[in-house]
């Protein structure tokens, strides 16, 4: 999972919207973290730790679970970690980098607009900072206004682009969300949204709308924020929308019997890496119905960014000389938002360093159902649906 971003962050969760960094790790707990579970994957912006090979089930004991489920749990686990190590660190991104294109990124987006959640650190930033190298006009959808003035200044001084906009929003807060986008439809064009906004809160906790926090940032506020958002990206030509995902979603399958997760032993981690496949399955499903929009959902890797840094201080330390930078953490998002060659892809895939990849591992058991699918859509459109202005 991709370590967290964040700017600003709630006590106890470092989330890539990203409250503050230090929190409670992201996806990770900092005292276990380990690539296996706090995988610069996640942490608000997220966090993550996709599981954790130490802890096999992720939060709740092994003791727990049945038998076949636990071995399960150890294979996923297992499989996961090993191809973390072989394709997430900077060494998998430099093999891959051996096969990229690039006049992909040799463009000018001058005259489209870019809207990016979590923009004030880490990979978020880091996208937002190479759009604006371009000549995209970027919009920056962040939680703490101090950090996002300063990412904001350190973008435009960095690139020269003046067309750099700010807007302070709570991805938690799904009426704030609605009332945000609502207003934004009036006054702007979007031609690309990037859903980079991420958390991972290790403690089960509750938002003032008495949701859960990683539930309520990480799935719930990317689907209000597109939901709402998808009038005026069809208006446009172009249209985009990517998500900032995480490959720790493949040790999960879709879950819809407790999306808020109030009826099992609470860990952060899988929590976050349910939400993950959530967005996976949210992209799949978006490309289904909305043609005229390609959508994508993306796995950064391993990268270094404060997050990881201030969250997950162990994982860093084992990890430091084999994580990404945020820039190639970020070069697939850039890619996927930028470039003619990406827009060729068929909608709705799962990329990795800039090609497609499978959205399970071989014998993992985790696919889900259609009927399973169209639940979580259902579900979300009624929560969603409470929290809209009338």
């Amino acid at each position: 999972m991709r370590p967290s971003q964040g700017a600003g962050a709630h006590p106890k969760a470092a989330c890539r919207e990203r409250p503050a960094p230090g929190a409670v790790a992201s996806r990770a707990e900092p005292s276990r973290a380990g690539p296996g579970r706090a995988g610069p994957g996640a942490a608000c912006r997220g966090v993550s730790r996709p599981s954790g090979l130490s802890k096999p089930g992720g939060g709740a004991a092994l003791t727990q679970q049945p038998g076949g489920r636990a071995a399960m749990s150890w294979y996923r686990n297992a499989v996961w970690f090993l191809k973390g190590l072989r394709e997430y660190t900077r060494s998998g991104y430099e093999s891959a980098s051996k096969h990229f294109v690039p006049a992909d990124l040799e463009v000018n987006v001058t005259g489209r607009s870019f809207m990016i959640t979590g923009a004030n650190s880490g990979i978020g930033k880091a996208a937002a900072t190479e759009i604006a190298k371009r000549g995209g006009t970027l919009h920056l959808l962040c939680r703490n206004k101090e950090r996002a003035e300063e990412a904001k200044s350190e973008i435009i001084t960095e690139t020269g682009n003046q067309n750099v906009f700010l807007h302070i929003l709570d991805m938690s807060n799904p009426k704030g969300i609605w009332e945000f986008a609502e207003k934004f439809k009036t006054e702007h064009k979007l031609n690309v949204l990037i859903n980079n906004a991420g958390c991972m809160v290790n403690e089960r906790e509750l938002t003032e709308d008495g949701l859960e926090k990683n539930f309520a940032t990480n799935t719930l506020g990317t689907y209000v924020l597109t939901t709402a958002l998808l009038p005026l990206l069809e208006k446009e030509d172009d249209p985009r929308v990517i998500t900032v995902s995480s490959g720790g979603m493949l040790v999960q399958k879709l879950d819809v019997s407790d999306l808020q997760s109030g009826n099992v032993t609470f860990d952060g981690t899988m929590v976050y890496a349910q939400n993950k496949r959530q967005q996976v399955v949210l992209t799949e499903q978006w490309a289904k119905v909305h043609k005229n929009i390609h959508f994508s959902v993306m796995h950064p890797g391993w990268a270094d960014t404060p997050a990881v840094r201030s969250a997950m201080p162990e994982f860093y330390e084992r990890m430091k000389n084999k994580l990404r930078t945020e820039a190639q953490g970020a070069d697939t998002v850039v890619w996927l938002a930028v470039s003619p060659a990406a827009a060729k892809q068929a909608s709705g895939l799962f990329f990795q360093d800039r090609q497609p990849v499978a959205t399970h591992l071989p014998f993992a058991r985790t696919y889900s159902s259609p009927e399973e699918e169209a639940r979580l859509i259902e579900a979300l459109e009624e929560l969603s649906q409470r929290f809209k202005p009338t």
